[in-house]
């Protein structure tokens, strides 16, 4: 049995996207560029430094490993800055993962295939555009499916529902038509 959301949680469903969808993004962004820092830093043996002595970015050798306390770098160190943003932008998308998980009552597999999303490169941007077209398509077929199934109620427009003549306000009487009587006359129903 699978499980489906609750019709009152889909406003809640409805925020945590937005939420979803932005975290998505910037987790996105920010795996990229931990991706080019990676690169240059394993690939190419430097690293980049901001607001240094000799100018306001410069890329200086990557220091051996151990020898850190050797080498002291004037600067802000750019690529530790983008590791730890990474890291604490990956904590806040997993939140927003299971805001959205917990009320469309998914799979766990489902949460994990989220969670893999800031993890590998462009993951993130293709799980946004399918899991957004997935909930939107969800939700718009489910409370379209509500509102036929709630019919039409006295003074709604165009659905089968009038408001009489010479009536003021339009809710105070309304007629109703019976399909299914053809040349039945309109009755009246009062006040609620």
């Amino acid at each position: 049995m699978v499980l489906q959301p609750k019709p009152a949680d889909y406003l809640r469903i409805r925020r945590a996207l937005k939420v979803y969808k932005v975290t998505s993004v910037i987790t996105g962004v920010m795996l990229l560029l931990l991706c080019a820092v990676m690169v240059m830093r394993y690939a190419f043996g430097v690293e980049l430094f901001l607001f240094t002595p000799a100018g306001f970015a410069e890329f200086l050798p990557s220091i051996p490993k151990g020898q850190e306390a050797e080498f002291a770098r004037e600067g802000f160190d750019l690529f530790k800055a983008i590791l730890i943003a990474h890291g604490w932008f990956y904590v806040v998308y997993l939140i927003s993962n299971f805001m959205l998980w917990s009320p469309m009552r998914w799979s766990f597999w489902r949460f994990l295939l989220l969670a893999l999303g800031g993890v590998i490169p462009f993951m993130s941007f293709f799980l946004e555009a399918r899991v957004a077209r997935e909930v939107n398509g969800f939700l718009a077929a489910r409370e379209s499916a509500d509102a036929g199934a709630d019919g039409p109620g006295p003074g709604d427009a165009g659905r089968g529902g009038a408001p009489l003549p010479g009536a003021r306000g339009g809710a105070s009487q309304t007629t109703l038509v019976d399909p299914t009587a053809a040349n039945a006359a309109p009755t009246s129903e009062g006040t609620r």
